[in-house]
């Protein structure tokens, strides 16, 4: 991965681990306690780890450290089918795959869902990531073609080709513990300040 995509990308700190130079820049993990305040979230809870040495197999589908800077590359090279400043990393067809729906209608009623992210009419997974491929009819802001990933240490993005956006948040707390939900807050808000959202 570092050879393939974090280095061509520019992908500077896109790890499985912080090595100890950077080890002052990671973030703290948050959670709620009983009482609903925000307290530090050990290492060990949630089966997550202290990323202090580079793991002998890397997840392909989680368990990646980065910042912002980095994750914005990353789905920018996905709005731009596939390339980033000159790196191509993805063919065009590959990301129409990726954004396209692979779920069958019988499966999107709404019972299933993988994360935060609840399958149900107009909304959908293509390859390793959710797809609004009719947003009006799932009741969301986005344009149609809109791809999603949430991660489960409080980040999320989305890439909505219909508006020419890319959106990267990043709370530190683990997603299913966080309350408000800002994933979908920070969707009404963008879409509210968007200009021309008929684009």
């Amino acid at each position: 991965m570092r050879e393939q995509i974090f280095t061509p990308l520019g992908m500077k700190d896109a790890a499985f681990y912080v090595p100890e130079d950077k080890r002052d820049r990671f973030a703290t993990l948050y959670k709620a306690d009983a009482d609903g305040k925000l307290v530090v979230d050990p290492a060990a809870c949630c089966g997550m780890r202290e990323y202090k040495v580079e793991p002998t197999m890397a997840s392909g589908g989680g368990g990646m450290v980065s910042t912002t800077e980095d994750y914005y590359r990353f789905a920018q090279m996905f709005l731009d089918h596939g390339e980033l400043n000159g790196a191509r990393i993805l063919a065009p067809s590959s990301i129409q795959l990726m954004d396209t729906n692979h779920v069958p209608e019988s499966m999107l009623t709404g019972e299933y869902h993988i994360g935060t992210q609840f399958l149900r009419p107009g909304f959908g997974y293509g390859y390793n990531g959710a797809v609004e491929f009719d947003p009006q009819l799932a009741d969301l802001p986005e344009g149609k073609g809109t791809y999603v990933w949430g991660g489960a240490a409080g980040t999320w993005f989305w890439v909505d080709p219909t508006n020419d956006v890319v959106f990267v948040g990043m709370i530190q707390r683990m997603m299913t513990d966080a309350s408000p939900n800002l994933e979908y807050m920070s969707r009404t808000l963008v879409y509210q300040a968007l200009v021309d959202p008929a684009k």
